[in-house]
């Protein structure tokens, strides 16, 4: 048997340290998952989760000690950046409880949501999905997956995004209204997940826009952080 045209390449993340390849299968990500965003947003209080999704290969890998380009997309004048924890799954699973879920990881990594957020937003006032502002090529820049036993406490870990040298969104994980082993928990009863999966956890207050030329410092402590700049 043979392919009608060659079959694309699978899509990798390194891993820290190592000469492993992460395989990512899909990328979810939960909306709204800090309580000051929700606000910033127009929302409050801890709503039940809900996740949207990005194709896997809108991974744009960023390396350590590397400034990373990142194309501005077409059709938006209203690009924003995320930042979040990316969680990487080792292990599938389905209807998976919360205290089991931490077994399930591999790793973790820094990572955008690169959000067309005039996009968005039109499609959420006609009440149609909006992929288009969250799906785009290169909207989900990552770091390198650091394996979880290497990482260190996650759950307290500070989370934070300079633009232009500037301090734009800072936090805690532990800031999460839901958890990562809720999150886990929660997804796994909408998909089975696989080994291979990514879930971008949320983003903290102060998303904003970004124009090209403008750079963008990710970081979490104990993780790799990814240097972007918009082109």
């Amino acid at each position: 048997m043979t392919y009608v045209f060659p079959a694309p390449p699978t899509v990798t993340v390194p891993v820290v340290d190592t000469n492993a390849l992460f395989p990512v299968h899909r990328i979810y990500c939960v909306g709204r998952n800090y309580a000051e965003h929700a606000q910033e947003m127009g929302h409050s209080g801890r709503e039940a989760p809900f996740f949207f999704m990005k194709p896997a290969d809108a991974v744009q890998v960023a390396l350590p000690g590397v400034r990373t380009s990142m194309p501005y997309p077409s059709l938006t004048k209203n690009l924003h950046h995320e930042i979040e924890l990316v969680v990487a799954i080792g292990k599938g699973g389905s209807r998976i409880a919360v205290d089991d879920a931490l077994q399930h990881v591999f790793g973790y990594a820094v990572g955008l949501d690169m959000t067309r957020r005039d996009l968005q937003n039109d499609m959420k006032a006609q009440g149609r999905p909006w992929c288009i502002g969250k799906g785009f090529d290169h909207s989900a820049p990552i770091g390198p997956i650091t394996p979880i036993a290497e990482a260190g406490d996650m759950a307290q870990a500070e989370i934070s995004l300079a633009v232009n040298g500037q301090r734009r969104q800072h936090s805690t994980v532990n800031q999460l209204i839901w958890n990562i082993a809720e999150t886990i928990a929660q997804l796994s009863n909408a998909w089975t997940l696989q080994a291979g999966d990514l879930i971008f956890t949320g983003t903290p207050a102060g998303v904003g826009a970004v124009s090209p030329g403008d750079t963008l410092l990710g970081s979490i402590t104990g993780l790799s952080s990814i240097d972007i700049q918009v082109v």
